[in-house]
């Protein structure tokens, strides 16, 4: 962000008075995928926002999860265990629920698994948007809707800077090209169903949201990087880093979902068509960091642990730099990051080890939430640089 621009910006305390937390008391708020790390984590928020949440996912995919360990199907108005696969199903469920505002967040997850199950992989993240959406088309109740994707959905040239919403769409894999496919299938409904210039006609005005690679407490996800050092760390385990200088735009989950949050709360508020299209939301710029720098992190925060480098090792491509451009959604929709990483992966630590000595797990998720939405205001552009974290040798087992 240039300093001619930072000059004339409003203020940070301008951009909040654009604030989600009026937005959703008393709105009907359907979440898919709420069974999952993000959508329990995004529910429990709405909840307490005061919206009336409808949940429709598959059941947990791993023993231990968020979903259960906080109740969180006593705590919201309804809950549907069912396929997004399932186009009558998931009508029937919309129907039942009269959504105001919609998130989908149901998927197949993991960059890894696509590689194992394509055809699943495909028919979740593509049809399974295809269904919501054509739902929606029939159903006709005018409603705000968040299509959740992600950062992989861009044809990755290995750039050091930042991908923009207005870049070309691509995937290498099976998951990132499906992404990629959901966002196509989510412009074309925009256009051919819910045109911006006849918005005050269908009243169905669809957003995409492109986020960045998440951790958080509750997190059991095979493969994530986060899941692997708690489960190493507690069972004396070395950690295998198959890609440690791997660059990603790391956040913490509610950074991503105060973005989504306060996109639909534009999209209820404002009602303009021109928000009606693609946002990236990522971390600070220049907070990108290597695997190997994540990990030396959260070790040193646990305060034991140890990786190693198992790069030389065969495995699926995966992309070695990613970064995403946030300019938009800070400029256009006020939005912006309030979390470090440090602070970020110390609040994983703590939740981590609440857990595992018998904390609630809801009340942990609370107290992330709450102290999130009392976060100081920071600016996107530090005024002194981000200290990096540099790998000790003695982390290599």
């Amino acid at each position: 962000m240039c300093e001619g621009n930072r000059r004339h910006a409003p203020s940070w305390d301008a951009f909040m008075s654009c604030s989600f937390a009026s937005s959703f008391r008393g709105r009907n708020v359907f979440v898919t995928g709420h069974t999952g790390f993000k959508g329990s984590w995004l529910a429990l928020w709405l909840e307490r926002l005061g919206a009336r949440v409808t949940g429709y996912s598959l059941a947990p995919t791993t023993e231990t999860n968020n979903f259960e360990l906080t109740s969180l199907a006593d705590r919201i108005a309804a809950h549907h265990l069912n396929d997004v696969r399932d186009g009558r199903a998931l009508e029937a469920a919309l129907r039942q629920a009269q959504p105001d505002v919609v998130f989908h967040l149901a998927a197949q997850p993991l960059v890894r698994a696509g590689y194992d199950f394509p055809h699943e992989t495909f028919e979740t993240n593509v049809m399974g948007t295809t269904n919501l959406l054509e739902a929606l088309r029939v159903i006709g109740k005018p409603c705000s809707v968040v299509i959740v994707t992600t950062d992989k959905c861009y044809e990755n040239a290995e750039q050091v800077w930042g991908y923009r919403e207005t870049d070309r769409l691509g995937g290498h894999d099976p998951y990132s090209a499906s992404k990629a496919a959901a966002e196509i299938v989510a412009s074309c409904y925009r256009s051919a169903y819910f045109a911006r210039e006849s918005a005050e006609d269908h009243g169905i005005r669809v957003a995409t949201a492109r986020a960045g690679n998440v951790i958080g407490g509750g997190d059991w996800s095979k493969d994530r990087l986060i899941t692997e050092l708690v489960r190493c760390i507690r069972c004396g385990e070395s950690v295998s880093l198959r890609y440690p200088k791997a660059v990603r735009p790391w956040q913490h989950v509610l950074e991503p979902l105060s973005g989504y949050l306060h996109l639909a709360g534009r999209l209820l508020e404002d009602g303009d068509p021109a928000l009606c299209n693609a946002w990236n939301f990522g971390p600070i710029p220049g907070e990108e960091l290597r695997v190997d720098e994540i990990s030396d992190m959260f070790i040193d925060l646990w305060g034991k642990g140890h990786w190693r480098d198992t790069s030389s090792s065969f495995h699926p491509h995966e992309t070695g730099v990613l970064r995403l451009c946030i300019d938009k959604a800070v400029w256009q929709l006020g939005w912006r990051p309030r979390w470090h990483m440090p602070d970020a992966i110390a609040r994983c630590v703590r939740w981590f080890k609440n857990h595992y000595s018998g904390g609630d797990a809801a009340e942990e998720c609370y107290t992330d939430i709450a102290d999130y939405e009392r976060a100081h205001a920071v600016d996107v552009a530090p005024a002194d640089p981000l200290p990096r974290v540099h790998r000790p040798s003695a982390r290599v087992a």
